[in-house]
């Protein structure tokens, strides 16, 4: 027997199916199942952030499966809300499925949420269904600032340090190696980064324990998600050349790059979707734990107005800065 689709099921019944597999967070009071989901606000304020994962735009249905596109929803939604300092507490995720879809990938899809979200204590705490054309995964996520004020992208200033935790360009040449018919063996960790990315979530608050002055979570590539930080906060970022910086990011990026013919520090500079986390703290702090300096925060100045990157004093010398949906 053909295994079903969600058109062969009533709406009722798929969520039934899949409901129990979704996790319960810590802070869930009343559960999916209701018109609304109740979730305590300790802190007595919450963050929210939304995104949105389109078939064929974020990710292809032959490239992994429903658990990895489920896992990375979640990670780039939970990111968001660690980059103002705060944690995650619950989520609601709506879809959009064609009627073709089978239920196993439904399921998956709930898997790879839990998978990420429980081990956290995040729900996932409803959402809706709806039938379209292709798959879309909406995803909105609230989290708890436990205290601590808010970290904008506004607060950089000259003299800061600029530092990141996590890894670059991984993702993005795990996108790469998928789109080619030249990955080999050695490149599995990096294909890993793109369909299941591992966000520096810890990072975030405890960045914002140790006086961070600014922070954002990278999806769009270091130098676009550095210049929007240092427009926010009114400077220049200039960045140290990555091969002083990251050079393990750079090592794990060398063979695939020699096999795709391009430059491993155009993935580093311009990949996003790793989700790390891009911080600016005072001079002479003590950076947290998985923090690592990349640069330093300079005054804007008539050469360089407010949102310039610099690497080593220079404008970089690619030709994009990063992702934008709207350009290619």
């Amino acid at each position: 027997m053909d295994s079903p689709t969600v058109a062969d099921l009533t709406e009722d019944e798929l969520i039934a199916s899949f409901v129990p597999l979704l996790p319960r967070g810590r802070h869930t009071l009343v559960p999916t199942g209701d018109d609304a989901a109740v979730v305590a606000a300790p802190d007595g304020r919450f963050c929210v952030s939304t995104d949105v994962l389109v078939q064929d735009q974020h990710f292809r249905l032959d490239w992994g499966d429903g658990a990895d596109v489920g896992w990375r929803a979640a990670a780039q939604n939970l990111s968001d809300i660690a980059a103002m300092g705060a944690e995650p507490t619950s989520m609601v995720v709506s879809l959009v499925l064609p009627p073709t879809t089978p239920v196993a990938w439904v399921h998956d899809l709930s898997r790879g949420l839990a998978e990420l979200c429980g081990p956290l204590g995040v729900g996932v705490d409803g959402g809706d269904l709806s039938a379209g054309m292709q798959v879309v995964v909406a995803v909105t996520v609230h989290g708890d600032l436990g205290g601590r004020a808010p970290v904008l992208r506004s607060g950089a200033r000259a003299g800061d340090v600029v530092a990141h935790a996590g890894v670059l360009g991984h993702a993005a040449a795990g996108m790469a190696l998928l789109a080619s018919a030249r990955r080999g063996g050695s490149d599995e960790g990096l294909v890993a980064s793109f369909l299941r990315p591992r966000p520096a979530l810890a990072a975030g608050p405890a960045a914002a324990g140790a006086g961070a002055t600014a922070m954002m979570d990278v999806s769009d590539g270091l130098l676009r998600d550095a210049s929007r930080l240092a427009r926010s906060s009114g400077v220049v970022i200039d960045l140290q050349p990555l091969e002083r910086s990251v050079p393990g990011d750079l090592a794990g990026l060398r063979d695939a790059a020699a096999r795709l013919e391009t430059d491993p520090a155009a993935w580093a500079l311009t990949g996003g979707e790793d989700h790390g986390m891009l911080a600016t703290f005072p001079a002479g702090s003590a950076l947290p734990e998985g923090f690592r300096p990349l640069g330093a925060v300079r005054a804007a100045d008539v050469g360089h107005p407010a949102g310039t990157v610099l690497v080593d004093g220079v404008p970089p010398a690619v030709t994009s800065l990063g992702w934008d949906h709207f350009r290619r």
